[in-house]
């Protein structure tokens, strides 16, 4: 087994033919289907459906530990490199949508002044499909809601995040300036949907209570949750940093509810690359120092 048969097949789930990994590999296809059938009789599996082009179950085990490999070597290099000269090289970020657009502007900013030799791609999604790239390697780190639980994910919690509601001008809840969970129960809602950690700490939350909301509709998507309120088609649950500026809505105040916890994620089997790392203690240190300008949100204890 040899890096160019497992940089073959991930390049192969990549861009999704043998013939589209070759041009990305600068090579010829019956050189991916030469390593990719030497990896196969190595392992004495099939790693490739010919017919379909589906991973099997051995091909995703495989490809999983094929990323942490690439990942691992590119590290040793950077890390080596770290050693003489000033930090350089590229930090895959992934970030959820409502912490992205405080934090992003504030941490490139960061970056560029401190370590202008690291650049971030910043890959913007829920938490739900930020996690698989943190276990397959894809990103090298993800702000992410928390709770997380995988065995082979790293968290620390970086901030807590009050939820709110948003209710368009004339809803009936926009009357009010705080809100308690039992007159959240009279209306159907814009909610996430279960399973989002957002909505399940909302939801436990109303356990203790003996309430349960009504949706009006789930949505896996915050940002799109809070364009729904703002735009009039009905009062969402959001955490604050999505109820931002003003509009033709209310924000609200929510008691008896518990803060969302947002913290960073990375894969323990991976070791931190020294450029990951500056972008993390850059972040510890950007959100201590601004995080408190945002306003619903408060140092993570």
């Amino acid at each position: 087994m040899d890096i160019r048969q497992l940089n073959a097949l991930v390049a192969v789930v990549d861009n999704g033919s043998f013939s589209a990994a070759a041009q990305s590999l600068h090579t010829v296809q019956s050189n991916i289907s030469t390593h990719i059938a030497r990896l196969e009789k190595e392992l004495n599996v099939s790693l490739i459906d010919r017919q379909t082009g589906v991973l099997t179950e051995e091909g995703q085990l495989v490809v999983e530990r094929a990323r942490r490999v690439q990942t691992e070597l590119e590290s040793i290099s950077l890390d080596v490199k770290a050693l003489h000269s000033e930090v350089s090289g590229i930090v895959r970020l992934g970030v959820i949508g409502t912490t992205g657009r405080w934090v992003s502007p504030i941490l490139l900013e960061s970056m560029t002044q401190k370590f202008p030799r690291v650049r971030i791609q910043i890959t913007d999604a829920v938490t739900s499909n930020l996690m698989p790239l943190v276990v397959q390697g894809r990103v090298d780190g993800a702000i992410v809601n928390l709770p997380i639980s995988h065995p082979d994910v790293e968290v620390e919690a970086l901030f807590e995040e009050e939820p709110v509601l948003v209710a368009p001008n004339g809803h009936p809840l926009a009357k009010y300036d705080s809100l308690t969970p039992d007159i959240l129960a009279e209306f159907p809602l814009l909610l996430n949907p279960p399973g989002v950690p957002f909505r399940d700490g909302i939801d436990k939350d109303l356990e203790s209570h003996g309430i349960k909301l009504t949706s009006k509709a789930e949505v896996d998507g915050m940002r799109l949750l809070a364009s729904l309120a703002t735009a009039g088609f009905g009062a969402a649950i959001l955490p604050a940093t999505a109820a931002q500026g003003s509009g033709k809505w209310k924000r609200i105040q929510l008691e008896g509810f518990t803060r969302r916890v947002v913290g960073l994620a990375t894969n323990k089997r991976v070791p931190l690359s020294a450029t990951t790392r500056v972008v993390r203690d850059v972040l510890r240190n950007m959100i201590r120092d601004h995080g408190s300008d945002q306003n619903g949100i408060y140092l993570a204890k």
